[in-house]
């Protein structure tokens, strides 16, 4: 393995973020340290309000930490303005959301090509693997709205990862779906992050979803530990 593949795509140090509250500063973490490696698949549990989207939002440069430093590759977030974090954003990250955050009105083919289109990188060949691969191939005309659950998160994953993300970040990503749909999802999701070689750092409340990746962590009092 080289120096190049072996360097994490994801790197966070000291991170530390509280918020205002009433009573005070509550602080949510203190000092988290994570690296994740390009093919890595990585499940991030803990009790609701433990702070796990908090940290993926600081991951995605969505927001910023109190204290601490995030890379994505070589390029370190605090360094970049908002335009720059935006860029990063649309050429090295997939995200995919609970709520799916499909564009309504755009069709399921322009939905998957829609961040690749903005950061210039459309691969008409890799988009073809995509659409075989997460079974879309009877949907592209139709649009979000006239789709299941299912379907409309299969049409996320599909354009998170259409870009060839460095790393790919989910926020209960199978939340809103039946469990055999959530599977199905998740099950996509692995195998095309496997095969485009990027990072995945999925938060999740399940632990029967978390067994399913590679690694398992525990965000608990601001702090992460391995499960």
């Amino acid at each position: 393995m080289s120096a190049d593949e072996s360097a994490p795509v994801l790197r966070l140090r000291s991170i530390c973020k509280s918020y205002a509250t009433p009573q005070g500063p509550l602080r949510i973490l203190e000092g988290v340290d994570l690296d994740l490696r390009k093919g890595e698949s990585v499940a991030l549990t803990g009790e609701s309000g433990s702070g796990k989207s908090t940290l993926l939002h600081i991951a995605a440069g969505l927001d910023a930490p109190d204290a601490g430093e995030a890379w994505i590759g070589d390029e370190r977030l605090s360094l970049l303005g908002e335009s720059g974090r935006a860029r990063l954003r649309r050429e090295s990250l997939g995200v995919v959301f609970q709520q799916f955050n499909l564009v309504a009105s755009l069709t399921v083919a322009q939905n998957l090509a829609f961040q690749a289109r903005l950061a210039g990188r459309l691969d008409p060949d890799w988009q073809a693997v995509l659409i075989g691969r997460l079974g879309l191939e009877g949907l592209l005309d139709r649009f979000p709205e006239q789709l299941s659950g299912g379907q409309q998160q299969r049409v996320a994953i599909g354009r998170a990862l259409a870009v060839r993300p460095q790393l790919l970040l989910a926020d209960e990503p199978t939340g809103n779906l039946d469990e055999a749909a959530g599977d199905a999802a998740l099950q996509l999701a692995l195998e095309l992050t496997a095969e485009s070689g990027c990072g995945f750092l999925m938060v999740t409340h399940s632990m029967r979803i978390a067994a399913r990746l590679s690694r398992r962590l525990v965000l608990e009092n601001g702090a992460l530990s391995a499960l």
